[in-house]
């Protein structure tokens, strides 16, 4: 999931381009002003000529510039407000307007990484892998239940309504899901229909197999040659609104991978981080095959859910197959 050099500078291009259209805005509104308002421009050059007088006092060492600085910019400045609220425009008219009021669309908060800049990342990591299109297939519009009968359709309606409300309450409320299941039973489309509703709405979802999350994590640890490159990707697993961990269990097992596990799945529950698990595991080989605590917390914390049924993917290539 680490950006690439190209990744990051096409990102900060964004930024950059975001910023342009900022000030070439505000320049507009600023002309728009000095036209109606010539008082407004004569009072701006006061600011600049004020400023340049005072500095000099202050590099000459005169102590009293500073305080009388501020008073005579103060007194100009609420000359620029009057006149902007006789001539029936808003206070704020000629502050610059951002994308993100956060970072003022640098994508930076000081030296870490904004909100808006971890969303551009992970939305250009999707568009330039096979998950966006993915995501394009697999989502609620293409929910059928044609293959499904009897109690597997039970519990698939049953599923998609705890899926359903688990988009719709993912503000208000923090809950888990816990698929389980046969293979082709559904498990990873709801999992990719609630994160493209969520990705929709503006959240931070991360979606990975079991054996990428592990794979990444260790090479963030152990790895000299992607620890730069994977930077920040601990955080990112541990606070993204949604952690998708898909087809737990086809990961080689070991004491490292149930370590991270449960420092993963206990980090993000301590931070009320929602996590999305499905696994071909029974609940008695998912006992076996990790530690009893991480057992315990899916069984405590997560909403289980047990899909069953034929292998859906099979049967829609033999329905495509005999239409061909």
């Amino acid at each position: 999931m680490p950006l690439t050099n190209s990744q990051y500078d096409q990102i900060m291009r964004s930024y950059e381009e975001k910023q342009r259209v900022a000030r070439r805005r505000l320049s507009e509104k600023t002309d728009l002003i000095y036209q109606q308002i010539p008082e407004y421009e004569a009072l701006d050059k006061q600011v600049a000529a004020v400023s340049i007088e005072q500095g000099r006092r202050l590099l000459c060492g005169d102590e009293a510039a500073l305080p009388e600085l501020k008073k005579r910019l103060k007194d100009l400045s609420t000359q620029k407000a009057s006149l902007l609220k006789t001539y029936g425009f808003a206070p704020d008219y000629l502050s610059a307007v951002y994308e993100c009021n956060l970072c003022k669309d640098t994508g930076y908060m000081g030296n870490q990484k904004c909100r808006c800049f971890r969303a551009a990342e992970i939305n250009l990591i999707y568009e330039q892998s096979h998950i966006k299109d993915l995501l394009s297939t697999e989502n609620f519009s293409m929910l059928s239940y044609r293959y499904y009968e009897g109690d597997a359709l039970e519990k698939f309606k049953k599923a998609v309504q705890i899926s359903q409300n688990f988009i719709k309450t993912f503000r208000s409320d923090y809950q888990n899901i816990f698929f389980y299941g046969t293979v082709g039973t559904g498990k990873s489309f709801l999992s990719c229909c609630i994160a493209k509703d969520l990705m929709d709405c503006g959240n931070l979802v991360l979606y990975f197999s079991a054996s990428q999350l592990f794979d990444t994590l260790s090479k963030s640890m152990f790895d000299k040659d992607s620890k730069e490159a994977l930077f920040g990707i601990s955080e990112d697993i541990y606070g993204c609104d949604l952690l998708i961990i898909d087809d737990l269990g086809t990961e080689l097992t070991n004491s490292f991978v149930s370590s991270q596990l449960f420092s993963c799945l206990n980090n993000r529950h301590l931070r009320k981080k929602a996590t999305v698990i499905t696994t071909n595991l029974s609940l008695g080989e998912l006992r076996d095959r990790y530690s009893d605590r991480i057992f315990s917390r899916i069984t405590s914390n997560y909403k289980v859910c047990k899909l069953a049924g034929p292998d859906i993917r099979v049967m829609q290539k033999t329905a495509t197959l005999k239409k061909g």
